[in-house]
């Protein structure tokens, strides 16, 4: 998908909220554990009730590789019922990969080839040469065939856990601190591998919805990219904050939810509750973006 769609997407459905499927089987409803793929399941009826009112899925692939090969079956089913009766919405695999360069490489071809997801979560710590394999233009096994989808690289710069403390708000002997060396350099590698920019894909960032006003001091260095913010509902993170210091004229921002939507019931009305849940997520981000629309 490309930025161009994606705010697009944002502006049609007055939303720029992301449902989580952070899918455990042990807390779905009881009654979906006789169907043949629960998992499945679940993320079908869940995507059904609030595909109205969100522009992205992230599922978290924890969730998925915790189940062995039943769970990977269940995430590529999600992928492909996503793309196929929901084309508009933005899929984000939330893997947190990044090593060395050619296992990067086999990653990017996994995610971006493979599942043809639209974005990929990565770990910036191991370097360039672990991040930039996923935002070189894609070389496909099987030339030809199809067209590769504009890809993101979503590098996590700061996060919403206790421990984001121990590492990524630590500072050099120039004050810098460690994330927005992430944000600096990673443009860095940005332009050398996309060296025409454009809109067909690039990095965007993880900031977590708790770090407050942190997004006015991450705007400052990265004012047009995208941030990707997990930390609303559940974490208890405030989305009038992060709208205040983090959003742009074109929104920049796709705000995830997963426990609070996806677990709103765990009866036969789950799906019903969930969709009614991303509703009023949708609402509250309709008004935020009264300011920009």
């Amino acid at each position: 998908m490309t930025r161009k769609e994606l705010v697009t997407n944002i502006q049609r459905k007055k939303s720029f909220l992301c449902v989580g499927l952070d899918t455990d089987i042990k807390k779905i409803p009881e009654h979906l554990l006789k169907e043949d793929d629960p998992v499945f399941a679940f993320n079908k009826a869940i995507i059904d009730a609030t595909a109205p009112y969100c522009i992205a899925y992230k599922p978290n692939l924890a969730f998925y590789e915790a189940m062995g090969v039943k769970g990977w079956i269940a995430f590529e089913k999600t992928i492909e019922y996503i793309r196929q009766n929901y084309p508009d919405q933005f899929i984000i695999a939330d893997a947190k990969r990044g090593d060395i360069g050619n296992t990067s490489k086999l990653y990017a071809r996994t995610f971006f080839e493979t599942l043809d997801v639209d974005a990929v979560t990565v770990a910036p710590y191991m370097g360039e040469d672990s991040v930039t394999p996923f935002l070189s233009p894609l070389q496909l096994s099987n030339e030809g065939e199809r067209t590769p989808r504009p890809h993101w690289v979503i590098l996590l710069a700061l996060t919403s856990n206790k421990g984001s403390f121990d590492f990524q708000l630590t500072e050099d002997k120039e004050g810098e601190r460690l994330f927005e060396k992430v944000l600096r350099k990673s443009q860095e590698w940005e332009k050398e591998a996309l060296p025409l920019g454009g809109d067909g894909g690039g990095l965007m960032y993880v900031v977590g919805a708790t770090q407050g006003k942190a997004f006015e001091d991450i705007r400052k260095i990265v004012p047009n990219h995208f941030l990707l913010v997990p930390g609303i509902g559940a974490q208890g993170g405030s989305l009038e904050e992060v709208c205040k210091y983090g959003m742009t004229k074109d929104c920049g921002l796709i705000v995830n939810s997963s426990r609070a939507i996806i677990y709103a019931s765990n009866g036969e009305d789950f799906a019903q509750r969930a969709g009614e849940e991303a509703l009023k997520v949708q609402k509250q981000m309709e008004i935020q973006l009264k300011s920009i629309l």
